[in-house]
């Protein structure tokens, strides 16, 4: 048994020896940025093998779809010791490398990048953006293993943004400690304008590409304010540097967070008005937040990642849909919007999802689950068969902050829950589970969620927003009850002049009597139709019961409908002022942590 041991501690150690001898460098070149080229140069040396296969990820973590990354490449070559090498592609994303057991390898590929998102590859003859796991390959079976990159900026450019650590004495050349790490730092290069920031004791860099009516002395003050907020919620900040990209077009929006970095699409004219620039700071408040929640706070399911398959977990209504609610409360922290805006705007977020149909079919936790097919794939139906982890986890971190203040009397919130679920992710290295999740809850609060748990999360029972909101001693009035507005239900978009239905809400006069997506509306009650449909005349100045004879055109036949306006079901929600009692001002305050 000695000697077993014996022998098992030195083929492992013998197996680490040699893993720690593999080398692995990357160098990117742009020859032809305005076809929207890079070049890819990858060398791995200290290798024995008869082959090697090299992997493309299929996905981007914290984009929740298989997006193909493979499909971008070509022009792949080998050589193995210095002599050109045989290799096959084996899988979609998989190239098999016959290297004869030489020790060096040598691969070049290229990769066409022109999707402008904050998740894929985009280069122009202006700058480049290498999303890394849509630029970089990896030996498979070596995801631990470490890596360099060089980036040679093309002629004109002169500047490298990233999260990733330098190599010091070396321009643009940059180390990750493993592939998780590289794939979690993008790289911007070009002539980006560039600013610095202190807070929480750590140094921010934000590169801005594209332009824009921004003030940067404005930014790097509010910016910093977000920060601090969020931070004061974890006690610490795991970085010791940050880097926000920030792609500025004349329409983006969107962000994808990274360990220590984020990526934002923003229009560039948005800074000037209050509305643009607090979407701006929102979103801002969003990426940051997922530095510990999604991150470091995670499900056990989201890492080590899986870059071949999905990673399927029930709880991305905790890792985006709680991040979307913190987003409002880091935005009232930091002072950019009002205690009376944040209730109005939460309010809001609930009549959203209590007025999405699918909200009655979808748990959030079935949402969470489907996000990889159904998420990213939406058609014409999905408003009527789901409902967005984003959207319901947002209005789940809302009630579930009320319930924990009002249980406490407002001595704790989600924020003590947040934290001390960063901090035994910490602890444990690793991720939690849905019961971990629930527990931590329970305890934090002192009282069970089974319940809550069977509406919310993994049930579609409507929100008590009535209730939830006058535990703070709020009244949320709904200015649509009482009323019976005619109603048709769907959806429409003008196209070269002529009207056609792109959404038939579900059980709406439209459902039931037959209208479909795509039926071109050609008059209503004999009048023509030339803007929204549910504004015109023939619908508003009707009553609940009354019937519509509705033209329309489908499949280039004309068809006639007689559909029964129904009465509008959604909800208006909007905070009005009440008398609060001493215990719902301790929740209020709590919960809203000013």
């Amino acid at each position: 048994m000695k000697k077993s041991l014996a022998g098992l501690v030195i083929l492992l150690a013998l197996g680490m020896t040699a893993s720690s001898q593999v080398k692995i460098g990357f160098e990117v070149s742009f020859k032809e940025p305005q076809a929207h080229y890079a070049e890819v140069e990858m060398n791995i040396s200290g290798i024995n093998k008869d082959y090697v296969d090299v992997k493309m990820p299929v996905w981007a973590p914290g984009s929740y779809l298989v997006r193909e990354f493979a499909k971008q490449v070509e022009g792949f070559s080998a050589t193995a010791g210095g002599k050109q090498a045989k290799f096959e592609k084996v899988r979609k994303n998989t190239w098999r490398v016959y290297t004869s057991k030489a020790s060096a390898l040598k691969i070049n590929y290229r990769v066409y990048g022109f999707e402008i998102s904050v998740r894929t590859p985009f280069i122009d003859d202006t700058h480049a953006f290498l999303s890394s796991t849509g630029i970089f390959m990896y030996p498979d079976g070596m995801l631990k293993q470490p890596s360099t990159v060089k980036i040679i900026p093309f002629k004109g450019w002169n500047k490298v943004s990233t999260g990733l650590e330098p190599v010091a004495g070396e321009q643009f050349t940059y180390r990750a400690a493993d592939f998780d790490i590289l794939f979690d730092s993008p790289i911007e290069v070009g002539n980006q304008d560039v600013f610095e920031f202190m807070a929480a004791g750590v140094k921010h860099e934000v590169a801005m590409y594209g332009g824009g009516n921004y003030d940067a002395s404005r930014l790097k003050t509010d910016m910093a304010k977000i920060v601090e907020s969020a931070t004061a919620v974890y006690g610490e900040n795991p970085n010791k540097h940050y880097t926000f990209i920030v792609h500025n077009y004349a329409q983006a929006g969107g962000g994808l967070e990274h360990l220590n970095s984020t990526v934002l699409g923003a229009s560039r004219n948005q800074y000037a008005s209050e509305e643009g620039y607090k979407g701006f700071l929102g979103l801002v408040a969003h990426e940051y937040h997922h530095l510990w929640n999604v991150k470091r706070l995670r499900p056990v399911a989201l890492g080590p990642f899986d870059y071949d398959n999905e990673n399927y977990t029930t709880n991305l209504w905790v890792a985006e849909g709680f991040t979307a609610y913190y987003e409002n409360k880091f935005m009232l922290r930091s002072g950019f919007v009002s205690p009376e805006e944040f209730t109005a705007n939460l309010a809001s977020a609930v009549a959203a999802v209590e007025n999405t149909p699918g909200a009655k079919v979808q748990s959030a936790s079935s949402s969470s689950y489907d996000a990889w097919i159904k998420y990213y794939r939406p058609n014409e139906n999905s408003n009527n068969t789901g409902v967005s982890y984003y959207s319901k986890g947002e209005v789940i971190g809302l009630i579930m902050d009320l319930e924990i203040a009002k249980a406490t009397k407002g001595v704790k919130s989600l924020d003590d829950v947040m934290k001390a679920m960063y901090l035994q992710c910490k602890t444990l290295k690793r991720g939690y589970t849905d019961a971990e999740f629930k527990a931590m809850v329970e305890k934090i609060s002192g009282r069970s969620f089974t319940d809550f748990w069977a509406k919310y999360v993994n049930g579609t029972t409507p929100v008590e927003y009535d209730k939830y909101f006058g535990y703070a001693g709020i009244k949320v009035k709904n200015e649509n009850e009482g009323k019976s507005v005619p109603y048709l239900g769907v959806t429409s978009v003008k196209k070269e002049g002529r009207i056609f239905i792109t959404a038939v809400s579900r059980n709406s006069a439209a459902w039931t009597d037959g209208l479909n997506v795509n039926d071109e509306i050609l008059s209503i009650d004999g009048s023509p139709v030339e803007s929204s449909v549910e504004r015109m005349p023939a619908i508003t100045g009707k009553n609940v019961g009354d019937v519509v004879q509705i033209n329309v055109g489908r499949d280039g036949i004309q068809r006639t409908f007689k559909v029964t306006l129904k009465a509008n079901p959604n909800l208006k929600l909007v905070p009005v002022a009440a008398e609060a009692s001493a215990e719902q001002l301790q929740v209020r305050k709590g919960w809203m942590g000013i």
